[in-house]
């Protein structure tokens, strides 16, 4: 009697399970729940690697070390809905209308994790390869991500589990489907930065010490400064100051302290030491020139990093273009992914749906991209495999 296969897995309906699982970072929701279920079921390995409260999956086919294995790397976790009484539908209904799922995460990026999930299923099931098939899902993406693909990796580190290459399904195409590929991303790094001088009376500013010019001075300096014109893989690094404050009501009263801050995005022309030395000097100009005391805090994101084109990165783009009919530019634009970490491990790139919509009120994702997404990610471990 011949055994049929299951059926295969809709990415659609899971990305809408998926979202029906409240899964606001730090909260688990239920999603990885849904996912360890279902991959369990196609005979993954799976292991909880959750740290300091922060829920992450790891599943595996095939067996542990061995030389040749795919991964994929995403995330359930999402941010909040913000004010809903402007959505107009529930945030976690995945009402399904006008040929799209609405819901937060439907863009970032539950659909991802679903065709990748699903893609993976079927694969295995129909064609199984010779090699490993390894997924790793963080809930901890979308907060400060100290316990996510970090501690996954960490954990994979311990127990001797390896990904030969890793593709995360963050939504990559800034407009249509199959535009883009992110092959590295800028670092980025946010400075605190704390003026300190001496309050008085404004009618007599001789016998008092005024940060506000200093902080003024020093933030004109710094965000009109060319940190650089590019690199071959990069846009030019930028820097933006995005708050100036006093908490100083009165007119007629010098304040003793101001604050600001500035965020950094940089590319691979700089690193957070080299930027965080010259951020030093600056600060150490201006205390010379005013006597404006001057402290920074520091938080560093990300690095720069850049996966440089090769056969990754051809595996990913022949599989698009065999879909889509559009040969994806290979970009480092955009803000910080989960790819920062995985760089560490293994080579990475990225690649998933239209983010258009991504944590706007009204998140939406387009039916059959999720459909074509799946197909994509099957093309790639077809070829990856074959």
């Amino acid at each position: 009697m011949t055994q049929n296969h299951p059926s295969p897995i809709d990415p659609a309906k899971l990305t809408a399970d998926l979202i029906r699982c409240p899964s606001v970072t730090p909260e688990e929701g239920g999603a990885l729940q849904l996912l360890q279920a279902l991959l369990e079921d196609a005979g993954f390995a799976c292991t909880r690697v959750d740290r300091n409260g922060t829920p992450n999956l790891f599943a595996r086919w095939g067996d542990k070390g061995h030389a040749k294995s795919f991964g994929f790397n995403g995330h359930t976790d999402v941010v909040p809905v913000g004010d809903e009484a402007a959505w107009t539908v529930g945030p976690f209904s995945a009402t399904e209308k006008d040929g799209m799922i609405w819901g937060r995460g439907a863009t970032d990026m539950k659909s991802g994790v679903a065709a990748f999930a699903a893609a993976a299923v079927d694969f295995v099931r129909q064609t199984p390869p010779e090699g490993a098939v390894i997924l790793t899902i963080t809930g901890d993406e979308e907060g400060d991500a100290l316990d996510g693909t970090t501690a996954l990796l960490d954990w994979m580190a311990d127990e001797g589990e390896a990904m030969s290459v890793c593709l995360v399904g963050e939504p990559t195409c800034p407009n249509e489907m199959g535009e883009m590929i992110k092959i590295g991303r800028r670092g980025s790094m946010t400075v605190w930065f704390s003026f300190t001088g001496v309050q008085g009376h404004s009618a007599y500013p001789h016998r008092a010490n005024n940060p506000l010019p200093a902080m003024a001075r020093l933030m004109d300096r710094l965000s009109s400064h060319v940190l650089d014109e590019g690199t071959d893989h990069f846009d030019p690094s930028t820097l933006a100051v995005v708050t100036m404050d006093t908490g100083n009501p009165a007119t007629n009263v010098i304040p003793a302290r101001s604050k600001a801050t500035v965020n950094i995005r940089f590319n691979d022309a700089h690193s957070s030491d080299s930027l965080t030395h010259w951020l030093q000097q600056e600060a150490n100009r201006i205390t010379k020139e005013t006597g404006i005391e001057v402290d920074m805090e520091i938080k560093v994101s990300g690095e720069s990093f850049l996966t440089p084109p090769g056969p990754l990165s051809d595996l990913v783009a022949k599989s698009v273009e065999a879909e889509t009919g559009t040969i994806p530019e290979l970009s480092t634009s955009g803000g910080t992914s989960d790819a920062r970490f995985v760089k560490d491990h293994c080579p990475v790139v990225e690649f998933g749906l239209v983010g258009k919509t991504m944590h706007q009120v009204d998140e939406r994702v387009p039916v059959d991209q999720i459909h074509q997404l799946k197909a994509i990610y099957t093309r790639i471990l077809s070829d990856y495999f074959g």
